[in-house]
């Protein structure tokens, strides 16, 4: 489920405060001409795919696929990823800011979480050591190319029932097993989870 927050009057006041925190923040007039730019694309994407239909995706827990490849389409999936695996060139915490900012006026944080859950997805794959076997440059071919298309969906799997997201003390372990691993443990509030295609699972391989 994804408990989405509607913009009703319990819910708007405290987003409105925290956009005005966030405002005070990020002077709009330093926005540069391509950010400016940017910011228009995603408001009117959100006011035309997003704002028209929170209701319904509340009572349906869920939102179509077909917003994820509209998102990607207009490079909301590549904000602060590498250029190199379909990322946005200059993507920086500013333009974060500005996603954030137009994506949330709806009040639908539960959409804007799960949208844009590949953001801390992807980042362990990409930034994993390669070992020189060919496998990881495979894994990264097959997972990170539909997600930024927005054909598929990926989460982080990291907060557990016993320490949260504690990653110091974490007690799920992948034990190598032959030629693959065998994972014992438990993952709880995992963002899109239930629904993902592929997930980056936090897990202990070493000693205690």
């Amino acid at each position: 489920m994804l408990h989405l927050l509607r913009s009703g009057r319990r819910v708007a006041p405290a987003v409105r405060q925290w956009q005005r925190t966030l405002a005070i923040r990020f002077d709009r007039g330093e926005e540069s001409t391509e950010l400016s730019m940017f910011r228009d694309s995603v408001r009117k994407f959100v006011d035309k795919e997003i704002a028209p239909n929170v209701n319904a995706w509340d009572e349906a827990g869920d939102y179509p696929t077909s917003l994820q490849t509209k998102a990607a389409e207009i490079g909301l999936h590549g904000i602060g990823l590498p250029e190199e695996y379909g990322g946005v060139e200059g993507s920086d915490a500013r333009w974060h800011v500005v996603l954030l900012e137009e994506m949330c006026r709806p009040g639908c944080l539960g959409v804007v979480e799960s949208l844009l859950v590949h953001a801390i997805a992807l980042p362990p794959l990409i930034a994993a050591q390669d070992r020189g076997d060919g496998e990881l440059t495979a894994l990264r071919e097959r997972v990170i190319p539909p997600v930024m298309r927005g054909e598929k969906r990926a989460s982080l799997a990291v907060t557990e029932p016993s320490g949260g997201s504690d990653v110091a003390n974490l007690r799920t372990r992948a034990v190598l097993d032959g030629d693959h691993y065998v994972i014992n443990g438990e993952k709880t509030l995992i963002t899109g989870g239930t629904r993902a295609d592929f997930i980056s699972l936090a897990v202990r391989t070493g000693g205690e």
